[in-house]
């Protein structure tokens, strides 16, 4: 498992953001599965662990199309009470491909300094610290491995799934190209058809508890 890829950079894109990306072949060593794999912590660690043994940090440009390499993506499931927070990405946002769409996952990708001693969890509060601003405490909790390689952003992503149950519903989207609010599952599904793909699989799992 310790034989990574060697993948030279290109001169034109070395000062571009460089990401957290394992390949395919070691993260999932007997194929990738479909959706949402739930796992107890200990299970997720484990995952976490392979991560880590097996982590490049490339520039984002060079492995956005490319299904050999996953990039690892804390993606982060807020809820409060029977309420989950929906976000939708405004037509502005970076990427095309996500423009319009509602997500239910706050997340990103992950950086070589945020990388070092550095925990699942220490990375979902930076990543929730990033994107939102909350005014009250919360728990987080594993959830599960999320991948989907039917569309041409899930091809070059993993989810790292962790859910945060907050104790207040004072949230609110710090990112210009982002809204978001908190709904209840009911009004949720009315927004399922314009969901980024992930998001689905998360929704059908929360009706599914």
């Amino acid at each position: 498992m310790g034989n990574k890829k060697e993948i030279k950079k290109p001169p034109e894109v070395k000062n571009q953001e460089e990401v957290l990306v394992v390949e395919r072949k070691i993260l999932y060593p007997r194929g990738a599965h479909h959706g949402l794999l739930r796992l107890a912590q200990e299970d997720l660690g484990k995952i976490v662990e392979v991560i880590n043994q097996n982590a490049q940090f490339l520039p984002r440009s060079q492995v956005e199309e490319d299904p050999s390499l996953k990039q690892i993506i804390p993606y982060l499931v807020f809820r409060f009470k029977n309420k989950v927070f929906l976000m939708q990405r405004l037509g502005s946002h970076t990427d095309e491909r996500l423009a319009d769409k509602y997500s239910l996952g706050i997340g990103g990708h992950i950086r070589e300094d945020e990388f070092a001693g550095q925990d699942i969890f220490s990375w979902a509060r930076r990543e929730f610290d990033e994107e939102v601003d909350y005014g009250g405490n919360f728990t987080i909790s594993p959830w599960g491995l999320l991948n989907d390689d039917t569309d041409s952003v899930g091809a070059v992503h993993t989810g790292l799934v962790l859910q945060l149950v907050g104790d207040s519903p004072k949230i609110r989207i710090k990112d210009e190209h982002k809204s978001g609010k908190l709904v209840g599952l009911e009004e949720c599904e009315k927004f399922y058809d314009g969901m980024e793909t992930w998001s689905k699989i998360v929704f059908d799992n929360l009706k599914g508890e």
